[in-house]
């Protein structure tokens, strides 16, 4: 038996099935496959960008800052304040003008804000019947003048008579009675002339009467002053005497003594015994608060309020000026100086800051001031020492925000947080 050795059939078609395409093949190079490096690389991209992030916030993170508006030398109240108080402008002078008469306003020749003088006519009431009146015993006063005349005449021809009949019965010519009836006629007729001057003087009197209310139908100002107030029209009638139902007016206007304009002020009762008469003071309008008017105690009231526990003290005004009026605001800083010449005299100019808002900065006295929520540095020059402030002469303007203490990490254009004293 012969033995025959045969091949074995490799079907060509399965081995190719059984290739890798290059695609699936994995990397034998040794090193990792390209997805780790690209997690590498994004996680170093994301920690760049968080670096960056918090470098840009730490530097710009807001500092919180303590700040004060700082003010010239000569603003606010002085150093040597013993005590403030708040009150009021108010006028001594002033009144509410009206008629003495009740009557129909046919004239009014003032408005608010006019300056008058004493006596000068501010309106008119109607006065047709006053004029009458008048007229009436202007004529009776004439007329009585005239029996005054009369009673003059015939008693100068009762006096001849007498005299020609003394005459007569001197010669005999007449007799006793008739002497004697001429020289009572001269008696009776000397009797209705004192009559008649008597009747003539009343006549006179009326006279003066009727022009003193035919006067008050014309409403005159009572002193120099502003008319601070119009309180009538014409056609409306006014009355000294209140009336009800409000269609009478009690007066035309009224008027105020701007020169006798002074503060008013209350200070608590606690420290009362501070203030005394003559006393040097500044006056603060709140109208005005860089304006310090110079003024002086003029008296402590003797009265207290029991609800406010407060002393009403009159404080005058040693300047005179067209921007005060009454009842405005005012605070009222009373002075320790003595010298109220040196209390009141003019201060150098510059601006006060608080001490430890100066820092140094560069070997330079430095402050900052804040503006649009940053912080700006300044090099400022300084002067002599205010009271408990330091004069700035250089470097900073008065009504300016400053840091009032500045940390260590505040720098020039830092964001800033305000909080003011």
């Amino acid at each position: 038996m012969n033995l025959t050795s045969k091949e074995p059939n490799i079907d060509t078609g399965l081995l190719k099935e059984l290739r890798i395409d290059g695609a699936q093949r994995e990397d034998h190079d040794g090193g990792p496959p390209k997805w780790v490096w690209g997690l590498v690389v994004g996680l170093v991209l994301l920690a760049s960008l968080g670096a960056a992030a918090w470098w840009y916030l730490a530097g710009n993170k807001p500092v919180a800052v303590q700040t004060l508006s700082v003010r010239a030398n000569g603003q606010g109240p002085s150093a040597d304040v013993v005590l403030q108080a708040t009150g009021y402008v108010t006028a001594r002078r002033s009144a509410t003008v009206s008629a003495q008469i009740t009557g129909t306003l046919t004239e009014v020749l003032i408005d608010e804000g006019f300056r008058v003088r004493k006596g000068q006519v501010l309106a008119r009431l109607d006065d047709s019947g006053l004029k009458a009146s008048l007229a009436a015993a202007e004529a009776q006063a004439r007329s009585a003048l005239a029996g005054v005349a009369q009673q003059r005449a015939q008693l100068a021809q009762a006096e001849a008579d007498a005299r020609r009949q003394a005459e007569l019965l001197a010669q005999g010519m007449t007799t006793r009675q008739s002497q004697e009836q001429t020289a009572t006629a001269v008696k009776a007729h000397a009797a209705q002339l004192d009559a008649a001057q008597r009747q003539a003087e009343a006549a006179q009197a009326q006279v003066v009467q009727a022009k003193v209310a035919f006067d008050y139908a014309t409403v005159r100002a009572p002193f120099d002053g502003i008319v601070t107030a119009r309180a009538a029209q014409v056609g409306e009638i006014i009355s000294p005497l209140s009336a009800g139902g409000g269609f009478t007016r009690t007066g035309v206007g009224t008027i105020v003594d701007m020169d006798s304009l002074e503060v008013g002020v209350d200070v608590n009762e606690a420290y009362i015994a501070q203030v005394k008469a003559n006393m040097p003071c500044e006056a603060v309008l709140d109208a005005y608060p860089d304006w310090k008017i110079p003024a002086h105690v003029v008296t402590v009231i003797p009265s207290a309020d029991r609800g406010k526990a407060t002393v009403k003290v009159r404080v005058a005004l040693d300047q005179k000026d067209e921007r005060v009026v009454p009842d405005m605001g005012v605070r009222v800083s009373f002075l320790a100086a003595k010298d109220k010449a040196k209390a009141q005299a003019a201060p150098v100019p510059g601006v006060l800051l608080p001490p430890e808002a100066l820092v140094q900065r560069e070997g330079a006295n430095t402050v900052f001031v804040v503006a649009d929520g940053k912080a700006q540095q300044r090099t400022v020059k300084l002067g002599a020492d205010v009271g408990k402030f330091r004069l700035v002469t250089e470097g900073l303007k008065a009504g300016e925000v400053v840091v009032t203490t500045p940390q260590p990490e505040l720098k020039n254009g830092s964001n800033v947080v305000m909080n003011k004293d």
